[in-house]
């Protein structure tokens, strides 16, 4: 489907108003089946694979298996297949090309530590890209209220990084409605959300959150790194 940006600009902006649901059938109506859902396994992603199973189940979901991810997400994992009987050809774990073992071997121990930018290059745009280049659409979770870097975000726009469009449902949602949504539709979530880690990404550096912090202040604590590549402002 060949589309200009400009028109994805007036479609998304058309949208701004709208429930998440209706982004999402609006987008899957448009994209199928070369539109899939980023799914991390945080609160807002396993609130959009709940929706898009009511909308249309066949719809496909990967997620990037970092090596490094909490064994409470690879649980998360498991449970939402059982509960959406999710099959092995809708769900894609996408690694780096490098093990851990090559990474430290190619570029140092503890990357994440003396270049965290680099590691989630290896770990996490790279194989993204690869991922996003056999579809025309991505559906990910970001909100506007979780971090400067994306109070600008689109319902739907054009991903200039990545070439294809993005779609942001839950763009306008609180954190309180998604845990809403959590609760009404007993959406089954990672337990970690329970000890104060409202972001979720990789053991090494995600640290829980204190009430009344930010959000997003638990990634990459100590250091001015507040996105891993795979979300960058248009």
């Amino acid at each position: 489907m060949t589309q200009s940006t400009g028109d994805i600009q007036i479609w998304g902006e058309s949208l701004e108003s709208s429930q998440p649901q209706e982004i999402l059938a609006a987008a899957v109506g448009r994209y199928r089946p070369r539109i899939i859902l980023a799914c991390s396994f945080g609160a807002e992603d396993v609130v959009l694979l709940d929706m898009l199973h009511r909308i249309d189940p066949s719809v496909g979901l990967f997620y990037l298996d970092t090596d490094f991810l909490f064994r409470e997400t690879y649980a998360t994992r498991d449970r939402l297949i059982e509960r959406y009987e999710l099959k092995p050809t809708q769900l894609h774990q996408v690694k780096s090309l490098l093990t851990p073992e090559q990474q430290a071997e190619q570029h140092g121990e503890a990357l994440w530590t003396s270049n965290p930018d680099r590691c989630c290059q290896l770990r996490k745009v790279e194989p993204l890209r690869r991922i996003l280049d056999g579809y025309e659409a991505w559906i990910t979770g970001i909100r506007r209220e979780q971090a400067p870097t994306r109070a600008n975000a689109k319902p739907i726009e054009w991903d200039n990084t990545f070439q294809l469009v993005k779609v942001n449902p839950l763009v306008r949602w609180t954190w309180a409605d998604v845990w809403t949504y959590i609760k009404v539709y007993e959406v089954p979530y990672n337990p970690l959300h329970d000890q104060h880690y409202p972001s979720i990404g990789c053991t090494h550096c995600t640290k829980p959150v204190m009430p009344g912090d930010d959000l997003r202040s638990g990634r990459w604590q100590g250091r001015e790194k507040t996105e891993c590549g795979l979300h960058k402002a248009s």
